[in-house]
C-alpha cells in the first residue's frame, strides 16, 4: 500500500493499514497558493510587520516561526463591546480569485500519487481572537462580555468558511490542514463546557462544509485535549494532528474507537541540540510499542508542519518506525501506558454557603474563586471595618482563596479564565491594602524577574506565572520576551530580587536557562537566587540538567512552591 492509501484505510472505523505511517509522509500540505500568499504577504524571518487584520506579526531572525504582539498599545481590539468597529476580515473573496491553476498543478506534482494534498489553514477562531485582543483578555471576555464573544467568533466563522469555500472550490484538495491550539501541555485553555458553548458549533459548521465536500478534515491541536476529544469526532474531525503524548493515547484510542486517526506521539522532548542517538531511539520506541498496538495511530512529531527543529533528530525517528514497521506484531491487550497527568473525576465538593456562620474572611476567599470582583471588594473593607488587619485579609483572604483556586487549577478542575479573573480580583483589593500593609511595615514575600528567554517570543504562561506570583504575594519585574540571560541576571541584582524565572515554548531557546545559571554564578548571586523554569519542552531532569533549583508543571505550582522556597530560606 502506499502511504495515501494507508491514510485512507485508517479514516474506515475497521480499517486495516498494513504498517504505521512514518510521520507526515502520506501528507503534503500546501502553502504556495493564492489564499496563504494573500494572508501571508510579505512575512518571512527577520520582519515585523502588521497583517492583513491589523495584527502585529513578529518574526525573528533564525526563529522557527512568528508570534502576534498584543500590548496594549499595538492589540487591535482593545474593548470587545465595540469589535464590530474595529475588527474588518480580510477580503479573502475579492483578493484570491486569480492563480489557481499554477498553483494547483504545483501542488499535485509535489503530492505526487503517494501523498494526499492537503490545503493549510491557520490561525484558527480561538488562536484569532487572541491574536485580536491578546490572550488574557480573550479568555476573560468569555466570562464577561458572551455576548459579543458569540458574535466575534461567528464572524470569524464566516470569514473561515469563505476560505474553505475557495480551497473547495478553486483547489479541489484531498484534505484540510487546519490549526487552532485549544490548551496546553496538561490542561485545556478553558472548561470543556464553555469550549463546547463558544467553539463548538462553529467548527461544526467548519468541518460539516469540509466533510459534505468529500474532503478530509485533519484538525492541529498540541494540546491537552482528552475532555473534548469525542466532541472533536462529533464535529467532524477525522485525524487530530499534534496529539501530545500526556493526553494518553492508548486510552483515547479505546474511548473512539476507531472514529478520529490520532497523529502525534513525539512531543518536543526530545527535539534538543544535546539529544542523544540513544535517548530520542528509546523514547520513540517507547512511544511506538505503548500507541501502535491501538491502531488509527500516526506516529510524529507534534509539530504543526513536517520535521524537527534540530536537524539530527529527524532521521533518527524515522529509522526507529522503519525498524518497527519491519519487525511482526502480534495482537497484544497489555500496552504499557506513558505517564500522564491524571485529573480527578470525583465531582468538587460544594463551597460552604456563605452566610452569617461563614466567617468574612473565608467569604472573602470563597467569593474570589468565583471571580466576583465588586464583592470581593465589599468584603475586604467590611473585614477592614470589623477590625481584621490587612495583612490578616491578605493572607486568610485573598491567598487563601488564590491557593484553593490553584490547587484546582493543578489537579484540573479550574482553567485559566478563572485564575485570570481571580488574579483581576486580587489586583483591585490589592490597591486596598497595599497602603495599609505598607503602614504597618509588612513587606512582600519576596521579588521575582520573570521572562521568557531569549529566542522565544510566547508569553501566555509567562503571564499566567506573573498573575500567580503577584496573587500570592511575590512582587514581580517583568522582562516580556525575547530576554538574554544577560538582562535576567542584571536585573536581578539591580532590583535585589529573590527568584529569577524563566519560562520557554521552544526547544530552540531552552539553552537560555542555562546560561542564566551560568551568567547568576559568575555575577556571585547565585547562593541568594532562587532560579525556576518552565514552559511546554522543560522538566525536572532538564532542571537538575543545568542547576536551575525548581521546575513545576502549571502556574499555581509555581507560585505556590516560590512562597515555600522563600519562606524556608527566611526561616
Amino acid at each position: 500500500m502506499t502511504a495515501k492509501e494507508i491514510f485512507l484505510e485508517m479514516l474506515k472505523p475497521d480499517g486495516k493499514p498494513e504498517r504505521l505511517l512514518d510521520q507526515y509522509e502520506a501528507l503534503c500540505l500546501w502553502l504556495f497558493e493564492p489564499v496563504n500568499g494573500y494572508l501571508m504577504d510579505g512575512r518571512h524571518p527577520g520582519t515585523t510587520r502588521k497583517d492583513r487584520w491589523g495584527v502585529t506579526i513578529s518574526w525573528p531572525e533564525d526563529h522557527p516561526g512568528q508570534q502576534p504582539i498584543t500590548t496594549e498599545e499595538l492589540k487591535v481590539l482593545k474593548d470587545i463591546t465595540h469589535w464590530r468597529e474595529v475588527v474588518h476580515a480580510p477580503d479573502v473573496e475579492a483578493n484570491c480569485q486569480e492563480g489557481w491553476e499554477e498553483s494547483i498543478k504545483a501542488g499535485r506534482e509535489a503530492a505526487g500519487n503517494d501523498k494526499l494534498l492537503c490545503a493549510f489553514s491557520g490561525t484558527g477562531l480561538f488562536e484569532q481572537c487572541h491574536f485580536l485582543m491578546g490572550f488574557e483578555d480573550t479568555l476573560t471576555n468569555l466570562y464577561e462580555h458572551p455576548q459579543e464573544m458569540h458574535e466575534l467568533i461567528d464572524y470569524l466563522c464566516e470569514y473561515k468558511l469563505k476560505i474553505m469555500k475557495l480551497y473547495c472550490e478553486k483547489m479541489h484538495p484531498d484534505g484540510i490542514f487546519f490549526h487552532d491550539d485549544w490548551g496546553t501541555k496538561t490542561n485545556l485553555f478553558m472548561n470543556p463546557e464553555m469550549w463546547r458553548e463558544f467553539f463548538k458549533e462553529p467548527y461544526r459548521k467548519i468541518y460539516g462544509y469540509i466533510r459534505s465536500q468529500g474532503v478530509i478534515a485533519i484538525h492541529h491541536a498540541d494540546s491537552y485535549l482528552a475532555p473534548i476529544v469525542e466532541d472533536m469526532a462529533e464535529i467532524g474531525i477525522q485525524c487530530w494532528q499534534g496529539v501530545l503524548p500526556e493526553n494518553d493515547i492508548p486510552a483515547l484510542q479505546r474511548r473512539l474507537q476507531g472514529k478520529m486517526i490520532l497523529m502525534g506521539g513525539i512531543g518536543a522532548a526530545i527535539d534538543r541540540p544535546d539529544s542523544t542517538e540513544e535517548e530520542i531511539r528509546s523514547y520513540t520506541r517507547n512511544i511506538l510499542e505503548t500507541c501502535g498496538p491501538g491502531g488509527h495511530f500516526i506516529p510524529s512529531i507534534t509539530y504543526g508542519l513536517a520535521g524537527t527543529i534540530f536537524k539530527h533528530v529527524d532521521p533518527i525517528i524515522d529509522d526507529e518506525i522503519r525498524k518497527y514497521n519491519a519487525q511482526i506484531h502480534l495482537p497484544t491487550r497489555n500496552t504499557v501506558t506513558l505517564p500522564r497527568r491524571r485529573v480527578r473525576q470525583a465531582p468538587v465538593a460544594e463551597p460552604a454557603k456563605e452566610s452569617q456562620s461563614v466567617d468574612v474572611l473565608s467569604a472573602i476567599a470563597l467569593a474570589l474563586c468565583k471571580g466576583q470582583r465588586r464583592k470581593v471588594l465589599e468584603l475586604v473593607n467590611t473585614a477592614l471595618a470589623e477590625g481584621k488587619t490587612a495583612e490578616d485579609i491578605l493572607n486568610n483572604g485573598l491567598i487563601a482563596g488564590m491557593n484553593t483556586l490553584g490547587d484546582d487549577f493543578s489537579a484540573g478542575r479550574a482553567f485559566v479564565p478563572e485564575m485570570l479573573i481571580a488574579a483581576k480580583c486580587m489586583s483591585q483589593a490589592m490597591e486596598v491594602l497595599k497602603p495599609l500593609l505598607q503602614g504597618a511595615g509588612i513587606q512582600a514575600v519576596g521579588k521575582a524577574v520573570i521572562g521568557t528567554v531569549k529566542g522565544d517570543l510566547h508569553d501566555i504562561g509567562k503571564n499566567i506565572v506573573k498573575l500567580a506570583f503577584e496573587s500570592s504575594g511575590i512582587d514581580v519585574v517583568d522582562l516580556g520576551v525575547d530576554s538574554s540571560a544577560e538582562v535576567f541576571v542584571e536585573t536581578a541584582k539591580k532590583e535585589n530580587c529573590s527568584i529569577i524565572a524563566c519560562s520557554s515554548l521552544l526547544t530552540t531557546s531552552m539553552g537560555e536557562m542555562a546560561r542564566v545559571v551560568r551568567l547568576a554564578e559568575e555575577a556571585g548571586i547565585r547562593d541568594r537566587v532562587l532560579i525556576m523554569i518552565g514552559g511546554a519542552p522543560t522538566s525536572q531532569e532538564y532542571c537538575d540538567a543545568i542547576g536551575a533549583d525548581l521546575y513545576t508543571p502549571d502556574a499555581a505550582t509555581a507560585a505556590r512552591k516560590a512562597v515555600e522556597a522563600l519562606r524556608a530560606r527566611s526561616a
